[in-house]
């Protein structure tokens, strides 16, 4: 999986402004540790995020993606305690069914489609 595979898939399904919500969320909880995908679909929505994160959302402003950004290239224990507060704040303002329906909606329309099948 690549930056241009995603970028095409991306095109081929658009996100509605919650679901760029969705994606941020889904990179503060990789940053901060409490993402529980498998190493490979956490690798795949860094990618997701990476195409996304310059659309309009329709929670999260700039200083989201700024402080992402700042953490991404500076994660120690003070940004970590920044990132966490962040993620759980925006846990709260997104509810689990919108964001269940996020990664039910991404794996159906094939975005984990090249990744290595689990038997687990």
């Amino acid at each position: 999986m690549n930056p241009d595979t995603v970028g095409r898939w991306v095109a081929e399904h658009p996100l509605t402004p919650i679901h760029v919500d969705c994606a941020t969320t889904v990179m503060l909880k990789i940053l901060d540790g409490k993402c529980k995908m498998y190493p490979e679909e956490k690798i795949v929505m860094t990618l997701l995020y990476d195409q996304v994160k310059g659309l309009c959302g329709e929670l999260f402003d700039d200083g989201m993606h700024r402080l992402i950004a700042e953490a991404r290239g500076n994660l120690n224990d003070e940004m970590r305690n920044r990132i966490y507060e962040k993620r759980v704040l925006a846990e709260t303002v997104l509810s689990r069914p919108v964001m269940k329906g996020f990664k039910a909606s991404i794996r159906q329309q094939g975005l984990f489609d090249q990744l290595p099948e689990r038997t687990t």
